[in-house]
């Protein structure tokens, strides 16, 4: 039996987990329809997600059916909708061989289905386009179709005919190629790429009806074209029809065996008493039950972080019986890998394309503080959020004083989300200062410091540490180098101070994270038996910051990306007003009797815009957006920014970092 694993993937709404269901359903995979209303779906499995009625972290369910060589086992990832959880759904994109793209007929292409078919052209990644809820009233056809071929993609190849839309009678008809109408079409449509074909067309020569479904698969898989099923996930109307796109159409990957194990974490569940299962996409090679695997992540500072772990049961998705052995193609259940994160990846960095694939995501643009009540739970707090940040690493739990913690998010939707699961999954009663943004610093220029071993008292610590920071391109995190001679240290001094320098730089001159930059050990040196690693671990802050100092650093703030939907005649009036609040207008373009504006905005300008968007529109002005990279931050005028939490004793005042170490060492004992 081969396996294809797919995703459905849609903006909020337009019914992917509806879909999920009706294909379970449908293949019989389950006996009974669940419903995202009712809260008995079988992807959408926490409390919050039916209570709520949205999908939060990816999930997996599956069903087997017949494919063009025999069996075939179809994995369907549901995954999330709302842009606050963006992250979830692009480290879902890494595992998937195709995907099917629900739109509602009814609200038509919204921005985030921008957004997510713009990622899918960029990754490769075949698409099958499901329109859903032809059977509500205002949905639409031939405006919808000819909406997708303008804002998502030209190549539509529409696999069935509707009639009675916008009717709870609604019926659709399977194409048939024994239609000239639809043959013609087809064959026109599939000669824009294919010279033989056009060769064909041109000597008026038929192509027999197999070739040419042939040629929409191999031109689907190439991103060139994408066929177009019309239905109803809630009546079942057109499902036929998209199973049979799915399993004739989408492309099932060949499956190598004789690799060593690679494969992504993408998920990360937990079992009746608690333990850790980690689902994973397995590329190649094989896993077994009592195999030791080696995973690495490359963490948030830009440093590789390799462990092992052994696998101690296996459960491959999908099957019906005991699972030994996962091969290549699989989704697979994992228990035994305590350390085991999403994102991770097996096998070894550098292996392959899939180790050195970076995952790129825009980070988290807001930070908020939170605290437990009552304090003393300060403790069971750090647990639940360390336990959260295992499924979305990009949140960066971060222990505060005081008992508090540090989180990163994307959204006000992900913080209400954090707070219920704290709430019911971890009994931990949270309280959430306000939300504030997030800046970054990068070094504006190279900057040198060194402190030697003295004894006559000027240098507290037994250690020599020099450091050089210098600027690095765009994207590259922080690296860290050695000039000095490997071995001139004891190992765990080398450590404490690269450990020490990545520690530090989450805090820069103005208190905020510095990325995008080389630092480079330029002298060291110790004094036996005296020197510890504390000696390191405490000078390093020192000599680091005199160099950022002397480097500088460049703040910048994040921004949103936008896209706005307006009548003309507010187009004037609404550019001005973004353009006054510091807004990148990038592209406009006429739409229908309105216009779409898309460009770039600072994060802190968002909520300006959007409280006045009802006025500057008549209150017809649609807008979305979601993160977008950073921009410098210029002029430095008030309001435009805020200093950092300093939790590390101010390195850059060195009698205020000495009494901060001296308090924590009087803490300590």
């Amino acid at each position: 039996m081969t396996t294809l694993n797919i995703g459905i993937l849609a903006h909020v709404d337009a019914g992917k987990t509806s879909l999920t269901e009706r294909l379970l359903f449908e293949t019989g995979a389950i006996d009974r329809l669940g419903s995202v209303d009712a809260g008995t779906t079988q992807t959408d499995t926490g409390d919050i997600e039916r209570e709520r009625g949205i999908t939060i972290r990816s999930a997996v369910a599956s069903f087997t059916t017949a494919g063009p060589a025999g069996r075939l086992q179809v994995n369907l990832i549901d995954t999330p909708g709302h842009v606050d959880f963006i992250a979830e759904v692009e480290r879902a994109l890494r595992v998937l061989d195709a995907v099917v793209l629900v739109v509602s007929a009814v609200e038509g292409v919204q921005a985030q289905s921008r957004v997510l078919m713009a990622t899918l052209r960029r990754m490769g990644i075949p698409v099958l386009i499901f329109i859903n809820k032809i059977d509500r009233a205002g949905a639409r056809h031939d405006e919808l179709l000819a909406a997708i071929r303008r804002r998502l993609a030209p190549g539509l190849v529409p696999l069935n005919t509707v009639a009675g839309i916008g009717t709870s009678t609604v019926r659709t008809r399977p194409c048939a190629l024994d239609d000239p109408d639809f043959h013609t079409a087809v064959t026109d449509l599939l000669s824009v790429n294919d010279d033989e074909l056009l060769t064909r067309l041109v000597l008026d020569r038929p192509t027999p009806h197999e070739e040419l479904w042939a040629g929409i698969a191999a031109q689907t898989a190439a991103g060139l074209v994408h066929p177009v099923v019309f239905g109803s996930a809630r009546t079942g109307e057109g499902i036929p029809t998209l199973l049979e796109g799915i399993t004739r159409l989408l492309p099932v990957p060949p499956q190598p065996f004789g690799d060593a194990p690679r494969g992504t974490v993408f998920a990360i569940e937990r079992g009746s008493a608690g333990e850790k299962i980690c689902c994973l996409r397995l590329f190649a090679g094989t896993v077994a039950r009592g195999d030791r695997l080696t995973l690495h992540r490359r963490e948030a500072d830009g440093r590789y972080r390799q462990y092992q772990g052994r696998v101690t049961e296996l459960t491959v998705v999908g099957s019906a019986s005991s699972d030994t052995r996962a091969v290549a193609g699989s989704i697979v259940r994992l228990r035994g890998l305590a350390e085991t994160r999403v994102g991770d990846r097996l096998g070894m960095p550098g292996e392959s394309e899939l180790c050195e694939e970076q995952d790129g995501f825009t980070p988290p643009s807001l930070e908020v503080v939170v605290r437990p009540e009552p304090p003393n739970l300060a403790t069971r707090l750090h647990e639940a959020l360390s336990a959260l940040a295992e499924q979305d690493p990009l949140i960066q739990a971060r222990v505060l004083p005081g008992g508090r913690m540090s989180l990163l998010l994307y959204g006000e939707v992900q913080r209400e989300v954090i707070a219920a699961r704290l709430r019911e999954e971890f009994a931990v009663q949270a309280v959430f200062e306000p939300s504030r943004i997030r800046y970054t610093e990068r070094p504006a220029g190279g900057g040198e410091a060194f402190e030697e071993i003295d004894r006559r008292g000027r240098n507290e610590f037994f250690a020599t540490v020099g450091l050089r920071v210098e600027p690095a391109s765009r994207g590259s995190a922080v690296s860290f180098r050695w000039e000095t001679e490997l071995g001139a240290l004891p190992r765990a001094f080398h450590r404490a101070i690269e450990d020490t320098v990545h520690e530090c730089l989450q805090q820069g001159l103005h208190g905020w994270p510095v990325t995008d930059c080389t630092i480079t050990l330029t002298r060291s040196g110790f004094a036996s038996p005296i020197s510890t690693a504390t000696d390191f671990r405490n000078l390093t802050p020192l000599v680091l910051m005199r160099a950022l100092a002397q480097a500088g650093t460049r703040l910048y703030e994040p921004c949103q990306d936008f896209e706005l939907e307006l009548p003309a005649e507010a187009v004037n009036p609404v550019v001005a007003r973004l353009v006054g609040l510091e807004a990148e207008i990038r592209r406009s373009s006429a739409q229908g009797e309105g216009w779409l504006l898309e460009g770039g905005i600072p994060l802190r300008q968002v909520p300006v815009f959007k409280r006045q968007l009802a006025s500057l529109t008549g209150g017809e002005g649609v807008w979305w957006s979601r993160p977008g990279g950073d921009r410098a931050v210029t002029g430095h005028a008030p309001g435009a920014y805020s200093a950092g939490r300093r939790t590390d004793g101010n390195p850059l005042n060195r009698a205020e970092y000495l009494r901060h170490l001296a308090q924590r060492g009087g803490q300590a004992g």
